[in-house]
């Protein structure tokens, strides 16, 4: 199956098709190891996409950006720092860190940073919207913010 996929995947990146996405999907459901296939599939994905992708049409600049974003919570206004790292358009690596919130906050900040990297990397910066990561709903408004910032920062 992982030799269909990775042909499936060089002609659709060889025909410009967008079609990663789709496949990577179809793989992790009919593998019978779900965490070594979901490795194995990013891998795929993330490699795929970032060499589609020339630096000579890219949108952003390669570099590591980093902004604040603040959202209001029930505790009141709480603000954290993402620092995310771009290269090829792809998020490669990407960091939140609690700058100042209440004990309720900060724990769910603490939720948020533990799972972003899952939702993030690998992701391409221009389409990126997070939502509920790790029981986080609210940190995630905090992180477009921030995201937008960033996006501005590295436009090429």
């Amino acid at each position: 199956m992982k030799r269909i996929l990775r042909t499936r995947t060089a002609l659709a990146t060889a025909a410009g098709l967008s079609l990663v996405g789709a496949l990577a999907g179809c793989a992790s459901t009919t593998s019978t190891s779900s965490a070594s296939s979901s490795a194995d599939t990013s891998s795929a994905a993330s490699s795929t996409t970032a060499t589609s992708t020339s630096d000579d049409s890219s949108t952003y600049k390669d570099g590591t950006y980093s902004a604040d974003g603040s959202y209001v919570s029930p505790g009141g206004e709480e603000e954290i720092a993402v620092t995310i790292t771009v290269k090829s358009d792809l998020i490669t690596a990407v960091s939140v860190r609690t700058v100042a919130a209440d004990a309720e906050a900060a724990q769910y900040e603490a939720q948020f940073a533990s799972g972003i990297s899952a939702v993030a990397v690998g992701k391409d910066l221009g389409t990126l919207n997070v939502g509920t990561v790790a029981g986080s709903s609210l940190t995630s408004h905090g992180f477009d913010v921030a995201l937008a910032t960033i996006r501005s920062k590295a436009q090429a």
